[in-house]
């Protein structure tokens, strides 16, 4: 998430839902912060759904709610609409936008996440072969959920979100505010957490399986091999633009160093480090900001492969826990429901009884100079190659 799905009062979805890699809201987002002085975590869906009121009022008008992914499918569950929210989330009042030309009573209800919110429907209990009134718990936002299911519970525990999209984040025990990140209240009571997401560190192993005609289990064995820095190659996984941290949805990707020496192995290790790269780059200033990580749990199928493990603890130089399960967001969301439903009495203790870690990795120093002089040039490629990514978006 956030992806909006407009819904009709029946539950069903009016045309395709609108992803949160999708850059055609650009605009009303950054009109949005503008309005209200929120950044994207607290406008969620808004902007997306300002989009829709704008550019396509025939969509609009059998639009009567606006919801996530997640609350859409508690609607269609439970038969009730709700907002939902993580304990002390900020989200943005739609009333105080609708001088922008939302309509504030298409946003349902908002309740907590955590909390039951109706019985599954007969419909639904028919469909699924579930018992009618079976409890539907509200859910959260994927990166909110996947904290919980590998385990963050103290000041310095941190995640990298792994997925389709990437992302990193760290629990603080007060609240942080770095410019160009996240921050607000961590799932979990009397924590902070701050960070950032990216928007296709995980896609882009597979983008590159696809262009090369092979397969991701094949990459990641080619990559194994090579040694850190790919041969003097470094890739920008900014392939759906990018988010944390240069905010830029017109960025492009790009390989940079490419030689005839190169061939598929080495462009699959550069993907790989990428992925790493832009966790450390989302980092940095988190960390110049004082803010301390003991440890980096991963997440999502990259988690499944030690080779990429062993990259990002390499390229950070922190720590890395592997969790038994590496499907973070959806035990996250299973901890959240044994909560719902009264079988843990909160979410630290569903934490403990439901979370193991399988290994952990340390750092290997001997890639340290290779991996710093990487990073270096990691991060100067976007200012150095930002307009002529913008000019080659703009080609008819």
């Amino acid at each position: 998430g956030p992806s909006c799905v407009p819904a009709a009062d029946d539950g069903r979805a009016v045309g395709e839902a609108i992803a949160w890699s999708d850059t055609r809201a650009a605009s009303e987002a950054a009109e949005l912060e503008a309005a209200t002085g929120l950044g994207a975590w607290q406008l969620a869906i808004l902007p997306a759904a300002l989009w829709v009121e704008r550019q396509d009022p025939a969509r609009a008008s059998a639009t009567r709610w606006y919801l996530n992914s997640w609350e859409w499918l508690a609607f269609r569950l439970s038969g009730e609409a709700r907002r939902t929210r993580s304990a002390g989330q900020i989200l943005a009042d739609p009333e105080s936008i609708v001088a922008e030309g939302l309509d504030a009573a298409k946003t349902p209800p908002t309740v907590d996440a955590g909390t039951v919110i109706e019985g599954l429907t007969d419909e639904s209990a028919a469909t699924l072969g579930l018992a009618r009134g079976t409890p539907v718990v509200a859910g959260l936002n994927d990166a909110f959920a996947a904290c919980l299911g590998v385990g963050l519970l103290e000041a310095g525990d941190a995640y990298d979100a792994g997925g389709s999209a990437g992302g990193f984040a760290v629990y603080a025990d007060r609240p942080i505010g770095v410019e160009g990140a996240f921050g607000g209240a961590a799932p979990v009571e009397d924590r902070w957490f701050v960070g950032g997401v990216t928007s296709a560190t995980g896609r882009a192993l597979d983008w590159l399986a696809a262009a090369t005609g092979t397969t991701a289990a094949t990459l990641l064995d080619e990559a194994a091999v090579v040694p850190a820095g790919a041969d003097g190659l470094v890739f920008l996984p900014y392939l759906a633009g990018e988010r944390s941290p240069i905010w830029d949805p017109r960025a492009r990707g790009a390989f940079v160093g490419l030689t005839l020496r190169h061939g598929r192995p080495e462009l699959a290790r550069a993907v790989l480090e990428s992925a790493a790269l832009a966790i450390r780059h989302v980092a940095a200033p988190i960390l110049a900001a004082g803010v301390d990580v003991r440890e980096m749990r991963v997440a999502g199928r990259p988690a499944g492969s030690e080779t990429w493990n062993r990259i990002k603890a390499d390229v950070t130089r922190f720590p890395v826990a592997v969790p038994e399960v590496v499907e973070a967001a959806l035990l996250g969301s299973a901890i959240l429901g044994a909560v719902g439903v009264g079988r843990q009495p909160d979410v630290r203790a569903a934490i403990g009884a439901m979370v193991r870690i399988a290994s952990r990795i340390d750092p290997d120093a001997t890639n340290q100079p290779t991996y710093d002089a990487l990073f270096d040039v990691y991060r100067s490629l976007h200012g150095r190659l930002d307009e002529a990514s913008h000019a080659l978006g703009a080609l008819p």
